[in-house]
């Protein structure tokens, strides 16, 4: 029997239901050597789903919604209700449960990058469930290029996972505080993929920055929960912080990314053959993170 293939825009349809969308995947898979790749491949959503456990997620840990293992990672649904605590505290606690296992473990190293998005996907039982644009735009944000070079330039020891989140998620869940994750811990980049047709506006965090991520004022959760507790600064903005402003450096980067400036809204990814002229700063291509916000000057991680 032959699948007929609906005709767009003939029609109006129902959209189908939204679903949130998690996936991850692990650096430097394809370096492993081959003997590796299915211990590998089992252990990530094993680690998942201790960090689901760990996070009071249970229920989502039982009930994912077209769950995928892609080889070096895993992609699944859930419901959008749950998106907040997936930011806060999950993604916390998966990197937390990540560094244990470093520590411990004789094997490879174990670091993720992660996406979160939302939207219209199917979810009738059928073959081909969980497939749309969605989807799709859940690896592009994986594979993007700001997400690919934050991990990189952190230090393995420290930095074990690197999330990326989508415009629609921040807009719902972090700008609307149905999360414990506070806007000023997020950072705005361009998330462009090589070789993609694929840009996008999304927002990086990184639940424990290292090296030159902390040179340029990411904080760690613990140091930024006891920030945030004791500041209550009538004008404060509700994105960029307490009175952050930043001006005055200028940095040229042949190749890469930049981090210059805090958290609040002066972290700064830019992708290839763009100009931010806010710090006179000027980029080419490539994945390198480099500044201090105290300085100015070059940290130069390539």
């Amino acid at each position: 029997m032959s699948t007929i293939l609906p005709t767009p825009h003939a029609k109006s349809r129902r959209l189908p239901p939204y679903q949130a969308l998690f996936a991850v995947d692990a650096k430097d898979f394809t370096g492993l050597p081959a003997l590796q790749h299915g211990p590998v491949s089992r252990l990530i959503p094993e680690l998942v789903d201790q960090a689901l456990e760990r996070a009071d997620l249970q229920e989502l840990r039982d009930s994912k919604r077209f769950p995928a293992n892609t080889g070096d990672g895993v992609v699944f649904g859930f419901d959008p209700a749950l998106l907040p605590f997936v930011l806060w505290p999950f993604l916390g606690v998966l990197d937390e449960t990540l560094g244990a296992y470093n520590r411990q473990s004789v094997g490879p190293r174990i670091r993720l990058r992660a996406s979160v998005h939302v939207g219209p996907l199917p979810d009738a039982g059928l073959p081909g469930d969980g497939n749309g644009t969605a989807r799709n735009d859940t690896h592009r944000l994986l594979d993007s290029r700001p997400v690919k070079a934050i991990l990189a330039a952190a230090s393995e020891e420290i930095t074990h996972l690197v999330a990326i989140i989508s415009q629609r998620v921040y807009e719902d869940a972090v700008l609307g505080a149905y999360t414990g994750l506070h806007p000023d811990r997020c950072v705005e980049v361009p998330a462009t993929v090589e070789g993609k047709t694929f840009a996008q506006r999304a927002w990086l965090y990184v639940p424990s920055p290292s090296g030159n991520l902390l040179d340029a004022g990411v904080r760690p959760r613990e140091e930024f929960a006891e920030r945030t507790d004791a500041s209550a600064d009538p004008d404060r903005d509700p994105v960029a912080g307490p009175h952050t402003h930043y001006s005055g450096n200028t940095q040229r980067v042949g190749e890469g990314a930049a981090v210059m400036g805090n958290i609040g809204g002066d972290f700064t990814y830019t992708g290839p053959s763009t100009s931010y002229r806010g710090t006179n700063q000027h980029w080419g291509s490539g994945d390198n993170v480099a500044g201090d916000k105290r300085t100015g000057e070059s940290g130069g991680v390539r």
